[in-house]
This record gives C-alpha cells, sequence and structure tokens, in this order.
C-alpha cells in the first residue's frame, strides 16, 4: 500500500465516523472485468473494488503461472483425474449431495478423493446422473491437509489476509479451500462466513454467479422471514410466499470462465452453479476493510441466537487473540522494521509500512468496540497477555506515532 492509498482509506473511514457502510450499495448494472495485470495495482484494487466493497472479475492472464492450470487439468481443459488422484487420491474430504436439502444447505460426507473421482467418472459416463446423487466435493483444506506448493501463488491483491494469517501462526486451520465438482454441482444462496471477502479462481471449468448486493436479501425472505434455498427457483415468484420480492432487484449475474478469478466482496449473498466439470480455489480473508463488518456480525448473531448466548460469549477470547495476533505483528514491523510476515506464495512480498499503520488503525477502532461490548466485560480477562485494555492503548500510541508515514 502506498501512502496515497492509506490517506484516501482513512479518509473513507472517518467519513463512516464509526458506522458500517450503507446496506444497499449503487445500483449495479454489471461487474467490472480486470484484462491486465501489468496495468492493474494493489492500489487500484484496494481504491476501486476492496474499499467500496464492490465484485470483480480479474481475467485468467492473472493466473496463467499456476501449477494447477498446468498441472490439474489435461489438454482439453477437463480436470486430469490420473494427476489428482496419483498426488491426493488416499486423502479424505468432505462431500456434499446438492441434491439434499438440510437446514438451507446439504449434507456432507467424508470420503477419499479416490473414491469421489471413481464417483465422478461413473456420473459423467451415466450422463451425468447417477442413483447416488450429484455429489460435490466442497471445503477440502488442500494446503492443511498436504502440500500445496506450486499449486498457486497468492495474488498481491488478496494478501492482506488477517483470517488466514492468525490460522497459521497457530497451526491448526484455514479458510483455504478447494472445491471440484461434475455440472449441475451448485452452493445454494449464501453470504460467507463471518462475513469475509472470498476469491475463487476456477481451475477448470465454467461457473455461473448470482449476486445480490448488501441488503437486497432482507426482500427476498419468505412469509416466515426465511431466506430462500434457490434464488432460481420459481416459487420466489409467487407474492404469497415471498410478499417482499418486487422490492428487490435482479442479480448480477457472471459466468466465469477457466482460469478467472472472482472478488467477492463482504456481505454479498450469492449462489453458484458449476456449468461444466470443474475445479476451483478458493479463500475466505478478513483485514482492516471488513473488520468491522465482522465484528458487528458476531454481535448480530450473539443477539439473535440468545439460548447459543454461553457458547457466543467463550468465542469473545478468540476474537480478542485474533487481533492481538495480527496487531503485534504491525507493531513490531512499525517499530524495528521487520514485516508481518512472507506472503503465502509471493516470496517476500510485502505490503509495507503504509499498510501495517492501516491495519493497526483499523483494528484499535473495533477493538475499542469490543472492550466496551457488555458480553465481552463478563469475560474474565486476567490471563490475556497483554489485557485486552493494555492492548488498546498500545495500540492508540503506535496510530498516533504513524500520522507522519
Amino acid at each position: 500500500m502506498d501512502r496515497e492509498a492509506r490517506v484516501f482509506a482513512e479518509s473513507h473511514f472517518r467519513g463512516l465516523e464509526g458506522c458500517l457502510p450503507r446496506r444497499v450499495c449503487p445500483k449495479l448494472d454489471r461487474v467490472d472485468f480486470i484484462e491486465k495485470p501489468d496495468s492493474f495495482s494493489y492500489a487500484d484494487f484496494f481504491k476501486g473494488y476492496l474499499l467500496p466493497n464492490l465484485p470483480c472479475v480479474f481475467s485468467s492472464a492473472f493466473t496463467e503461472g499456476w501449477g494447477s492450470r498446468r498441472l490439474w487439468v489435461t489438454p482439453s481443459g477437463k480436470p486430469n483425474f490420473d494427476y489428482l488422484l496419483q498426488n491426493y487420491g488416499d486423502v479424505v474430504v468432505p462431500v456434499a449431495n446438492c441434491g439434499v436439502r438440510e437446514y438451507n444447505s446439504n449434507p456432507k460426507e467424508h470420503m477419499t478423493l479416490r473414491d469421489y473421482i471413481s464417483y465422478w467418472k461413473e456420473y459423467i459416463q451415466g450422463n451425468y446422473s447417477s442413483s447416488r446423487g450429484c455429489l460435490y466435493l466442497k471445503d477440502w483444506h488442500l494446503c492443511r491437509d498436504s502440500s500445496a506448493e506450486g499449486v498457486f501463488t497468492l495474488p498481491i491483491y488478496f494478501s492482506s489476509d488477517w483470517l488466514n494469517e492468525y490460522w497459521d501462526a497457530l497451526d491448526v486451520d484455514d479458510y483455504r479451500f478447494i472445491y471440484m465438482g461434475p455440472t449441475g454441482t451448485w452452493s445454494p444462496f449464501h453470504a460467507d462466513i463471518f462475513r469475509s471477502f472470498s476469491w475463487s479462481v476456477n481451475i477448470c471449468g465454467r461457473k455461473k454467479w448470482f449476486f445480490f448486493p448488501p441488503g437486497q436479501e432482507e426482500a427476498l425472505r419468505d412469509c416466515h422471514g426465511s431466506l430462500p434455498y434457490d434464488v432460481t427457483s420459481p416459487t420466489l415468484l409467487d407474492s404469497r410466499l415471498h410478499p417482499m420480492r418486487d422490492h428487490c432487484s435482479p442479480p448480477l449475474e457472471v459466468t466465469q470462465e477457466a482460469g478467472e478469478m472472482v472478488f467477492v466482496p463482504s456481505g454479498w449473498h450469492h449462489q453458484v452453479h458449476n456449468l461444466e466439470d470443474t475445479i476451483s480455489i478458493n479463500h475466505n480473508w478478513v483485514n482492516g476493510c471488513n473488520l468491522a463488518n465482522m465484528w458487528h456480525f458476531l454481535q448480530q448473531e450473539l443477539c439473535a441466537v440468545q439460548q447459543e448466548i454461553i457458547e457466543w460469549r467463550d468465542s469473545m477470547p478468540d476474537w480478542h487473540h485474533h487481533c492481538q495476533v495480527v496487531a503485534e505483528r504491525r507493531l513490531l514491523f512499525l517499530a524495528k522494521g521487520m514485516g508481518p510476515g512472507k506472503v503465502e506464495g509471493g516470496k517476500g512480498t510485502r505490503l509495507g509500512p503504509q499498510q501495517a499503520a492501516f491495519d493497526i488503525c483499523r483494528i484499535a477502532e473495533v477493538l475499542e468496540s469490543v472492550v466496551a461490548h457488555p458480553d465481552f466485560q463478563r469475560v474474565d480477562t486476567s490471563a490475556f497477555s497483554p489485557r485486552p485494555e493494555e492492548l488498546l492503548q498500545q495500540l492508540e500510541e503506535a496510530v498516533a506515532t504513524t500520522t507522519s508515514l
């Protein structure tokens, strides 16, 4: 990040005066397509899409050097089952049944990748039909379960990633996933976990996306207050079931081709269909631009699920620890000129002191809200090191010293 982008961002958040961005974005009639990597900088993405929370699609030129696009795909553009079996065949993966609805989602089972590919081949041979249903490999943690070296290179645009930085520091989990499925597999209507950002790259195949800006989903609720499972269902046209449907604008539709990369903004509900046999790599991520959205969402969930309030209160210390891990790396960077760590796959790529200064400013603002929250105040923080109030003071002092950067 350069100084101009940081000043632009801080001005943006000052204008919000501690409030969240308005729920409904300006009316869009299309999603921008970014063609050339050489003429599109991190600052361009930050100011044009990340900060205003707008979707965009990057051309296949941005991923042409990825090993997965070369090794996981046959010359005809289909999934390279032989390579996947040879390298990952014994890995156990989660598989969802797209033909079964369970609480607005799909039930999952676990099997080896070898067994899933065997099913996939039979599904293709059966003219894309099977007595086992339409099975979709979803949420496979490749980076956690096996080596992902050479599979992909994290794009600089998505390298300010606090969610995976935190889990990498703990070395227990991540929010990096592989999706694989035949023609007809799909993901029901949803917004991403914790109101995170996400990005998705088609290694092969094609996807159809339906995007709804934040706030539009409210008009899709049925007469019982529930969100739809499938926004392409004819039942949405029934005004008795969906009395507010006419207040919702048509979705933004995107057809994502092989190699292309979709940026999904925070809080945008969407539904995705595989138009061909498809493999994709997907990451969820959080940073200073949507941290407040994440905190606001957690507070909403806390209020909405009162019977589970104890469980949510128990998660409050984890929220503080997340802020602490990310904040302390930025403080160290500014104090000693040491980076917060190499960006995965970036071979030393760093976003620099302006990004670190922006990060700690955003953490300080949200941490102040966390510390003031009545449920957090009920948590025993005596064992925290540093204490939340002490960390907040360190951040505020650091923010005061960064104005001259």
